[in-house]
């Protein structure tokens, strides 16, 4: 039990920001096939122009799920929300770019949406919790 503690309390941040992202992700993806579902037929093949929009709707309902849960539970920042904010979403414009990028080439090769979406996803987690511990909230008091 002395273990477990031990390894809580050196790698809790990232065992709760691995949570965290699995969270937003589960948001991010739910409003992602929702938006598929009522306005693009829920297409497993999506055109360049839907891939854009549902990259737009995941990015949007993770960034506002994600800065909230991050704040809070992950880096328990106290800053003031005025300061971090731009600099949170400034970071995960990057991410969308880089989620963007991956799921055109993905889609365009003729991998599934659903892979796609994964490989997709890995990449940005481990984006995000860079950009998030280097420059969003790293003046994070002991």
């Amino acid at each position: 039990m002395e273990k477990i503690k031990a390894l809580w309390v050196r790698y809790e941040e990232i065992i709760v920001y691995l949570i965290v992202g699995v969270l937003t992700t589960i948001v991010s993806w739910g409003a992602k096939f929702l938006v598929n579902a009522l306005f693009f037929h829920n297409t497993m093949y999506p055109t360049p122009f839907e891939n854009l929009v549902l990259s737009v709707v995941n990015w949007t309902a993770g960034v506002i799920f994600a800065y909230f849960t991050n704040r809070r539970f992950v880096f328990k920042s106290h800053e003031p929300m005025g300061k971090e904010i731009p600099k949170f979403v400034l970071s995960r414009v990057f991410t969308l770019i880089l989620d963007t990028v991956v799921m055109q080439v993905l889609t365009a090769v003729g991998v599934h949406l659903i892979i796609a979406t994964g490989i997709s996803a890995v990449l940005v987690i481990i984006g995000n919790y860079v950009f998030s511990k280097l420059f969003v909230f790293r003046n994070k008091k002991a």
